[in-house]
């Protein structure tokens, strides 16, 4: 699907990518990850031809990427930043709707294809396609951005840290939510992150930069279980994911110090016997939540900022 072949990218003296080789598959969700000023933003955006390559080819469909009319190309990789980017004068529909009129889709058929998608990321396109920028999460904002990237059905999607001014419960939802959507879409995904549990979670391979080499392209499992350099032991270091999908909200209880139910109509009760990852969306709605823990037949409040810490304790306290 996409190859790189040599590719260099040079600022002046400056080398911000050097010899980059290695291929993309159909369908695959590629993730680019290193520190800072490693050269993945800049691979990513020499995709799509933000960035032009110095050296080297980038080959896309078996094609150079030189060999595509621009507009083009970018109308067949979809793009999310970090940023949103949505028109802020646009409702959410109009928004959506830009690349599919751009390629002259059917009116009829640009409606069908918005209600779909908002209706495959759990937005009701009767209660938001209507809707500005504004009146929206900065949640449900990201899930625009991605229906946005979708909505012309192109074959690949470059995500350029689309979650990482994102609060750690919308972060967690999100990329669950991610992980649904590329089940049912198989797209091929290029997706850029600084943090490696996220590159974890989401990556069928890893590619880890560093200086604009490549240091190891793998699995998640060999990244961890093998890695081929100090530079890659010491980058995953104790960073891995320790927080276990299957902990259940009766452990939680026990490892923090949660309130006594008080005054809390309105927040959502649900069962000590759930799963963490299943109250993300509940969190993510709510300042709080009621845990019902049938053991003891008490319930206690479990608020966002508990399971913010919760989700650092877990982790090792920085996602850095």
């Amino acid at each position: 699907m996409i190859e790189f072949k040599n590719v260099v990218k040079r600022y002046g003296d400056k080398t911000a990518v050097d010899n980059l080789s290695f291929n993309i598959d159909e369908g695959e969700f590629f993730v680019l990850i290193g520190p800072s000023g490693c050269g993945k933003t800049t691979t990513l955006k020499m995709i799509n031809r933000l960035i032009s390559l110095t050296e080297g080819y980038i080959y896309f469909k078996d094609k150079p990427i030189s060999d595509y009319p621009v507009y083009e190309m970018r109308w067949d990789i979809g793009y999310v930043l970090q940023q949103i980017a949505l028109f802020p004068h646009l409702t959410i529909k109009e928004n959506i709707a830009q690349v599919p009129q751009m390629k002259k889709w059917k009116e009829a058929d640009i409606d069908k294809r918005i209600d779909e998608l908002m209706d495959m990321v759990g937005l009701e396109p009767e209660v938001y396609k209507d809707r500005k920028p504004d009146e929206l999460s900065g949640g449900q904002q990201q899930r625009v951005g991605v229906v946005r990237a979708l909505a012309a059905d192109p074959p690949v999607i470059l995500m350029d840290e689309p979650y990482s001014a994102l609060d750690p419960i919308s972060r967690e939802k999100l990329q669950d939510d991610l992980i649904e959507l590329q089940q049912k879409i198989k797209k091929t995904i290029v997706f850029v992150t600084h943090d490696i549990q996220e590159a974890m979670k989401l990556g069928d391979r890893i590619c880890l930069l560093d200086k604009g080499h490549v240091e190891q392209i793998d699995t998640p499992e060999n990244m961890v279980n093998h890695p081929k350099s100090d530079f890659v032991k010491q980058f995953i270091g104790d960073k891995v994911p320790k927080i276990e999908k299957d902990i259940k909200l009766s452990e939680l209880i026990g490892d923090l110090t949660i309130s006594e139910s008080e005054a809390t109509q309105g927040y959502p009760i649900v069962s000590s016997n759930q799963s963490v990852k299943n109250i993300y969306s509940d969190l993510a709605n709510h300042e709080a939540i009621i845990i019902d823990d049938e053991a003891t037949a008490t319930q206690h409040v479990l608020k966002r900022e508990d399971m913010f810490q919760y989700l650092s304790k877990r982790t090792g306290g920085s996602d850095k």
